[in-house]
């Protein structure tokens, strides 16, 4: 007796059945309509944004860029005034923003590495002095520091015409600190390459000293050498550029000051808020990365009669970055973001600069754009180096 055959239809059904039940068919078909989705939803977003801008004769693109700004910036690191283009001003916001996130991650740095020990010290006073440093402002938000800083700036000192002189050529004023500068000059250009060649001769000394301690035992000064080829070479542009002395004196004119250099009270008040509230993040890094590291480490040392400075420094601080750098990491690009606040008490940053362009121009979606993706970008170059350094401070194993 035969069997009965199945109709094509149920061949094809059963096989259908059987390819999609397959798991990697499933993860890709997911995937597919996923995509699909997200790019639909887009395409309406787009589409629909597009509509309503043109029902309301409001023009689109990245064009206005090329007008001019007409507008002044109060703090600029590069030539701007108020013809130049859009462009060139959020530009200037750019570096703003640079300038205070760089120089917070640095100082934020120094003092989180300096409390996060003193957290572990075995003074009673120093450890609960760092405590309540730590708990106290980690636990203000970050843009009511910001309003406490930039109210205490310009009441904490007298009026131009009183200024404090607590150092030659350096005024402390309502209006910001004043510092002597050097007048530009060529010879400082040949100082800023003098610098890097220093530094990338610093670079290959420091691998060969490294190469003939593996090989030798025998450390080699280079820390000394370091600061003598960087010094030595930066003196000798400075020298071959004729050796300029002409200095840019703040002096009181009429009611302000002029000349110098201005750090105004907007910038301190952003840079001491960031600096201080991301450092008590930084503290508990450190706590925690130091506390990370196994007693015996610690018992090693003293065996071997290294004080107890040195071995923090030589055996223990350099095995907890290995546990600290990706927290650290995080700390860096919440300085860099929280950057943005900086608008609230008038620092010409990224924000700022794009608020003015946003509401002179109407370009609403593109300025938002810009900034959005500069922050995007500089979180990213943040990841990149901090994901190198963490690669190069693993440890390697043979």
């Amino acid at each position: 007796m035969s069997k009965p055959q199945n109709a094509p239809g149920d061949v094809r059904s059963k096989g259908l059945v059987d390819y999609l039940n397959d798991e990697n068919v499933r993860a890709v078909l997911y995937q597919v309509v996923a995509i699909g989705l997200i790019v639909l939803a887009g395409w309406y977003l787009v589409s629909n944004t597009l509509y309503n801008l043109e029902q309301q004769n409001i023009s689109t693109g990245y064009g206005f860029l090329d007008l001019e700004a007409s507008f002044e910036i109060s703090e600029t690191m590069i030539d701007y005034s108020a013809q130049s283009d859009y462009a060139t001003a959020l530009m200037v916001g750019l570096l703003n923003t640079v300038k205070v996130s760089l120089l917070g991650i640095i100082l934020c740095t120094i003092i989180g590495t300096i409390f996060g020990i003193a957290r572990l010290s075995s003074n009673w006073i120093v450890r609960k002095l760092a405590t309540v440093y730590v708990e106290t402002f980690r636990n203000i938000p970050v843009l009511l520091q910001l309003f406490f800083w930039y109210a205490l700036i310009p009441s904490a000192f007298p009026h131009p015409r009183d200024a404090l002189e607590p150092l030659p050529g350096v005024l402390l004023t309502s209006r910001g600190m004043y510092l002597p500068v050097p007048e530009p000059d060529n010879a400082y250009t040949l100082m800023t390459i003098a610098a890097v060649i220093a530094c990338v001769v610093i670079y290959f000394v420091k691998k060969w000293a490294k190469k003939r301690q593996d090989a030798t035992g025998q450390p080699f000064p280079m820390l000394l050498a370091g600061i003598g080829i960087f010094v030595g070479l930066v003196l000798a542009a400075y020298l071959a550029g004729g050796a300029p002395t002409d200095m840019s004196m703040p002096a009181l004119k009429g009611f302000n000051i002029q000349g110098g250099y201005n750090i105004s009270p907007e910038f301190m008040a952003v840079l001491i808020g960031l600096t201080v509230y991301t450092s008590t993040y930084v503290a508990e890094v450190v706590r925690s990365g130091i506390q990370a590291v196994p007693n015996g480490q610690w018992e090693a040392a003293d065996s071997l009669g290294i004080r107890r400075s040195i071995a923090l420094r030589k055996v223990i601080l350099p095995q907890s970055m290995r546990v600290a750098i990706p927290p650290l990491t995080n700390q860096y690009l919440n300085l860099t973001k929280n950057s943005s606040l900086a608008v609230a008490v008038g620092y010409p940053d990224l924000v700022s600069v794009s608020n003015t362009t946003m509401n002179q121009t109407g370009q609403a979606i593109e300025a938002i754009s810009i900034f959005m993706s500069i922050y995007l970008g500089l979180s990213l170059l943040t990841s990149l180096f901090m994901n190198w350094f963490n690669k190069k401070m693993a440890l390697v194993e043979r």
